[in-house]
């Protein structure tokens, strides 16, 4: 009787969040996602470049640079990305930073897609125990979102050359924001992502050895079939279905796969904490269970944490307490370099 309810009170907030979403064309746009691409017409022209960044292991590295353009003030960070769009609200990247008290441990933070709000009680919680917490504004989100635009239809979309492009700017960003905090003196870095900042957070732990611990909630490892499966893509899947295959789109979305990063998810100085949902309709089970194999095939044993509520629901009690003390634990534990030493 419960988890009806709880079924009913995910579809209801689905829908509400359905509400300002629409159908937009579908597009290539190869040279958002492969600056210097010339002339792709084709789907098949599109993954033979997708297939190329995936074995292009440079494809994810911020290219670096100076600190002197990062402002501080009040409490926000803000600095420039590394990728310029023809947004220019989302060519700043904006941080809330809550101090932890000392300089031993920073969590960076990347919420859910069209997220309204951060993640203030997860801040103050963490922080009181001494985590310096930083939550960062994914491209097209907050103080980066497009101007007249009611939701963040530029971050997932199927244009899909700017999605890569937004998933590559937002990991670019954090890592951009990654270093500046070790030049800061934080020791101990750890990631924490939810739904699609998932994503952004698994990319930035497998191409950078500086993040200690990520943290995964409501993740998979195809964003292709959790685009075409998931109830909160429908309109994408709309759009994308009448001009692309589901086979040619885990193709073209590739480099968006972190199924194809299992490897380097799965080395030794890297701990990883997972905590899904059951009852998901956004991210399926079934998609999720199938990335937790890959990562325990590669060598990766992930602290996963599975509870039976929705998507949406598990931001409800108990569901998120238990999420929040499982993630307590996991940051708590002395981190794998630490206890080499």
């Amino acid at each position: 009787m419960y988890h009806s309810w709880l079924d009913r009170w995910d579809e209801r907030r689905a829908r509400r969040g359905e509400e300002a979403k629409k159908t937009t064309d579908f597009i290539l746009d190869a040279d958002r996602a492969f600056p210097g691409a010339k002339n792709v017409a084709t789907i098949e022209e599109f993954c033979v470049l997708a297939d190329q960044a995936v074995a292009d292991q440079a494809y994810f590295d911020e290219p670096g640079g100076d600190h002197q353009r990062f402002q501080r003030q009040d409490g926000w960070l803000k600095f420039p990305s590394d990728i310029a769009t023809d947004v220019e609200e989302n060519n700043a990247v904006w941080a809330k930073i809550t101090e932890g008290g000392s300089v031993d441990k920073a969590m960076v933070i990347f919420h859910h897609w069209n997220a309204s709000a951060r993640n203030r009680q997860i801040a103050s919680f963490f922080s009181r125990r001494g985590i310096t917490v930083v939550e960062m504004a994914l491209p097209y989100h907050f103080e980066r979102s497009r101007s007249g635009s009611p939701y963040a239809d530029y971050m997932l979309s199927p244009n899909l050359g700017r999605t890569i492009q937004s998933v590559r700017q937002a990991v670019w960003d954090g890592q951009k924001l990654i270093r500046w905090l070790k030049s800061e003196g934080y020791r101990e870095i750890s990631v924490l992502g939810m739904s699609l900042g998932s994503w952004v957070a698994g990319m930035i732990a497998a191409h950078d050895s500086a993040v200690s611990k990520a943290s995964l909630f409501l993740t998979a490892g195809s964003l292709a079939d959790m685009v075409w499966t998931g109830r909160a893509t429908r309109s994408i899947r709309e759009s994308l279905e009448p001009k692309i295959e589901l086979t040619d789109l885990r193709r073209a979305w590739g480099p968006l796969n972190m199924e194809n990063y299992v490897q380097s998810l799965a080395r030794s100085d890297l701990e990883l904490h997972v905590v899904l949902a059951k009852r998901d309709k956004v991210v399926l089970p079934e998609l999720s269970v199938g990335f937790m194999q890959k990562l325990k095939d590669a060598g990766a044993r992930p602290n996963i944490l599975q509870l039976n509520c929705g998507h949406y629901s598990l931001a409800m009690p108990p569901y998120i307490l238990l999420a929040g003390l499982s993630l307590k634990r996991f940051l708590s534990k002395a981190d794998k370099s630490a206890r080499r030493t």
